[in-house]
């Protein structure tokens, strides 16, 4: 993976292009319904600008996220969506510098993280690094949400790398919220990214492996694509097993998205909203 410094790009760079899909929107642009049941576009970059805030918190004041994990265990189930809707309910104007300021914020703050140390999350505390990732996650697949209700075709960056990385790391995970034992031998993944270029891990001998494209992936671990729509090929029978419960996410079992597209059309204005939907 790259250093902090270019992962802290990554993250800029990733909120600077959805900013630019919503910034010019009408009342009408905000209230559009997107992938995911019951969300408008200003839901999703509400939750985006809340989940800044509470990263900035966990990076600045560890102590105070401890009221903020407090708060989203009274609530498992419904403190996501709370948080989304209490940040859709401001005025769009608003709701955009808020969220603009509050990414750059944590980005500063991200930055200054000395290496070693650890930051307090939902999950396990994590890196600066691996918070940063997770940042770039899902600031990417609430911007393909918004892009999808808004009949906008994003052209894939090489910034899909990160997001790909968490899929290939999160495999057990994926099995373990599944009640599943997680797989005990290796996997080789083999994506094609924008350019041309092949991006690899674990070994190519492994039994179990995966092929396609980058975004297919990135689209499939962060469900916001059906695997029926993609062109991912799984060899070995644990791995076909991955490609039905990939989950790049924290949380609960994600609901995914039924396959209404093919492949063809992924990531085009053939698309139409999926529900019920994961967040």
């Amino acid at each position: 993976m790259a250093d902090l410094r270019a992962l802290l790009d990554d993250l800029s760079a990733e909120g600077e292009d959805l900013d630019e899909i919503v910034s010019p929107l009408t009342p009408d642009g905000w209230s559009a319904p997107t992938p995911a049941a019951g969300w408008t576009v200003a839901h999703q970059v509400g939750h985006l600008a809340w989940t800044d805030e509470a990263s900035l918190v966990a990076v600045t004041e560890p102590d105070r996220f401890a009221e903020v994990l407090d708060a989203a265990l009274a609530d498992v189930d419904g403190f996501v969506d709370r948080g989304a809707e209490e940040w859709a309910a401001r005025n769009p104007d608003d709701l955009v510098s808020n969220w603009r300021s509050g990414r750059r914020a944590l980005v500063a703050a991200l930055a200054a993280v000395p290496d070693g140390q650890k930051l307090p999350w939902f999950g396990p505390p994590m890196s600066a690094a691996s918070m940063t990732t997770a940042r770039i996650m899902e600031t990417w697949a609430h911007g393909q949400d918004v892009a999808d209700a808004l009949g906008v075709v994003r052209a894939p960056s090489n910034r899909l790398r990160n997001v790909a990385h968490i899929g290939v790391r999160t495999r057990d995970f994926a099995f373990s919220v599944n009640e599943l034992p997680p797989p005990a031998e290796p996997f080789h993944y083999e994506l094609k990214g924008p350019d041309g270029d092949s991006w690899t891990w674990g070994p190519h001998d492994a039994a179990q492996s995966i092929v396609g494209t980058a975004l297919h992936f990135c689209l499939l671990v962060t469900q916001r694509r059906h695997r029926d729509d993609l062109d991912l090929v799984a060899t070995g029978t644990v791995a076909e097993t991955l490609l039905r419960i990939a989950q790049a996410f924290a949380g609960s079992t994600g609901g995914g998205r039924p396959p209404l597209c093919r492949v063809a059309s992924v990531g085009s204005t053939a698309c139409p909203p999926r529900s019920p939907a994961s967040r």
